[in-house]
């Protein structure tokens, strides 16, 4: 029987593992931390819970898939519930909108704003279709490994089809006129990280998967997704070490042989680094066996935003809550140079709050809420030291989010904590504090991600945020699954 050892249990880790044991390999997970589930993690105190990674499911066939390939139905493990409204967004002059699947409510709720937009948001939802169903069949069904592949005729008219050298933000300009509307779709920018004044057009592609596939929670917490994946591991025989750090990928002659864990040598015949790709590289692999990624072409890849992160345990319920909601910064445009260009912190920052007790009564005690708020961050640098600023910061949201209306938050909280992006850095071997891994700015950072199979030493594989095809969610459990299928294609 073949054997692999897994660098971390985040989802892209338990997602390959999963279907490597249901193949027939022995699959050994190392994780370094005390709880598995990688970014996507929880707190629980004082009879509130958190998720402290993402807090929405996307393209929930591509979970439901991974179960049937194992042989399982997902309803044994999850329960998976539409959030209704998606999500609400909130502007300063007073402005609100409810997002919704139902693309007639989304119309209406457009329409009050601007009449003309609202008449293109089905023209634009088509173009976004058209680019995920090319994406589908192209960019995520295949490893970077497979891009001579991808180029050929038979896929290279659908590629120039999507791509392009505008900005996700003209994009948006050549669809809606109210600066609201283009704010709204422009935040999908940051499902990846990214900057829609500098990530590509291409990724206009993100409204269709909310809006055409849905939006989901796992009741209970997202913490359940991998706690789910880890149980079903688990009985495929998966072996998982938890507080396990590995200390070094073991090399030679140009192939990986194991892991080494505790001074301690763990043979296989493949590896799989779920860890953060770049710093897998930079701290896992000896300098003298990387070919291709030298520390001078890790340090060009730019990492994703961060994010500066808010706990908190309110004792009364916010009923203008929805579960998913936005607050809005006056200048989008000046947020976004703030965290890419000037690697500082946003002055006014857009905000996001998730607050699951308004869908699930278990996460918070009754009449209390439990909010998780989310501001875009930059990645750790020299600019910002979030020892000294954090409490200033925190302080400036709290006051930002009662202006909007969440009255006396202050004075309710409870429960908190502060979550920076040092945290980030130092909990998960981030790089540089980064949440989804490597940034989209740029009209070809796609294909300048870590391929999911390394190209310069044999039998290393990567899963993960900050490797094909990218972070969140859905891509994180596709990067498992390539990882896992070309290393059975090897097997063969």
């Amino acid at each position: 029987m073949k054997t692999v050892i897994i660098i971390g249990a985040g989802l892209g880790g338990l997602s390959a593992a999963c279907r490597l044991a249901k193949s027939g390999f022995s699959v050994t997970i190392f994780e370094k931390n005390e709880t598995i589930g990688g970014k996507i993690n929880y707190v629980e105190a004082e009879g509130y819970k958190f998720d402290t990674g993402a807090s929405l499911l996307t393209m929930r066939h591509v979970l439901n898939e991974l179960f049937v390939f194992c042989g399982k139905r997902i309803e044994d493990y999850l329960e998976i519930v539409r959030c209704e409204p998606i999500c609400r967004y909130f502007w300063s002059d007073g402005t609100r909108l409810d997002a919704s699947d139902d693309l007639r409510k989304t119309e209406k709720e457009i329409e009050k704003i601007e009449p003309d937009d609202a008449a293109n948001f089905r023209r634009y939802l088509a173009d976004s279709r058209r680019k995920y169903e090319i994406a589908a069949k192209t960019f995520l069904a295949h490893g970077l490994n497979d891009l001579p592949q991808l180029l050929r005729p038979k896929y290279l008219k659908d590629l120039l089809a999507i791509s392009t050298l505008k900005t996700l933000d003209a994009h948006n300009r050549g669809y809606f006129s109210s600066p609201k509307v283009r704010q709204l779709f422009n935040r999908f920018a940051t499902y990846n990280g990214s900057s829609p004044y500098q990530t590509p057009a291409t990724f206009a592609l993100i409204p269709h998967v909310e809006f055409g596939l849905g939006a989901w929670y796992a009741r209970g917490g997202m913490y359940e997704i991998p706690k789910a994946l880890e149980r079903l591991a688990r009985e495929l025989g998966v072996k998982i070490y938890t507080e396990s750090a590995v200390e070094q990928i073991v090399i030679e002659n140009g192939k990986a042989i194991g892991v080494s864990t505790g001074g301690e040598i763990t043979a296989a015949d493949f590896v799989i680094a779920n860890s953060d790709a770049v710093e897998t590289y930079r701290n896992l692999i000896d300098k003298n066996e990387r070919k291709i990624f030298t520390d001078e072409k890790l340090e060009k890849r730019e990492p994703s935003c961060s994010g500066f992160v808010l706990l908190l345990g309110a004792k009364k319920k916010y009923p203008r809550l929805a579960h998913h909601n936005i607050f809005f910064s006056d200048d989008y445009k000046a947020e976004f140079d703030a965290i890419f260009r000037e690697k500082r912190p946003a002055a006014n920052p857009t905000i996001y709050v998730c607050a699951t007790s308004r869908t699930d009564e278990t996460q918070a005690p009754e009449g209390h809420e439990n909010l998780f708020v989310l501001v875009n961050a930059p990645y750790t640098s020299a600019f910002i030291d979030w020892e000294k600023e954090k409490r200033n910061y925190r302080d400036s949201i709290i006051k930002k989010l009662e202006n909007f209306g969440l009255s006396g938050l202050n004075n309710s909280i409870d429960f908190e904590r502060i979550i920076t992006p040092e945290d980030f850095e130092r909990k998960y071997n981030a790089n540089k504090g980064s949440i989804y891994g490597v940034s989209s700015n740029g009209i070809f950072s796609a294909f300048l991600r870590v391929p999911n199979k390394a190209r310069d030493i044999e039998n290393l594989y990567f899963a993960g945020g900050a490797t094909h095809p990218g972070g969140g969610i859905p891509l994180v459990l596709l990067s498992g699954k390539m990882a896992a299928e070309m290393i059975e294609k090897a097997h063969r």
